[in-house]
């Protein structure tokens, strides 16, 4: 098994890691927001999403996309800032998904 494709198994399990800890936190949405909200110019669609949606929706399965069709990963992440934001201040913690998310950031930058 070559380096590249451990990375790419290691990238789909933590996709798995991060959907399961977004539906045990209760984030995870059954319906897609609006075709509008994926219009934004925004970083992370700040403006028209969520930060669960985004997730979710955007890098999630822009994510799963670049695993099936074997492209390469993203060179470099930084989600798990976000993430710490988004919980700052909330009453659930999201310390289980900025956990995964920097797991995640970490495999994307090769550290």
């Amino acid at each position: 098994m070559t380096d590249s494709y451990k990375v790419v198994v290691q990238a789909a399990d933590a996709l798995l890691s991060i959907e399961r800890e977004m539906r045990r936190l209760e984030i995870w949405e059954s319906e897609r927001p609006h075709e509008t909200a994926f219009q934004s110019t925004e970083p992370f669609c700040v403006d028209t999403m969520s930060f669960p949606q985004w997730l979710q929706f955007v890098f999630i399965e822009r994510m799963k996309q670049i695993i099936e069709h074997e492209h390469a990963l993203p060179v470099g992440s930084g989600i798990a800032p976000m993430a710490e934001e988004y919980f700052r201040g909330r009453p659930e913690s999201g310390q289980q998904l900025i956990a995964e998310l920097e797991a995640v950031d970490q495999l994307l930058s090769g550290s």
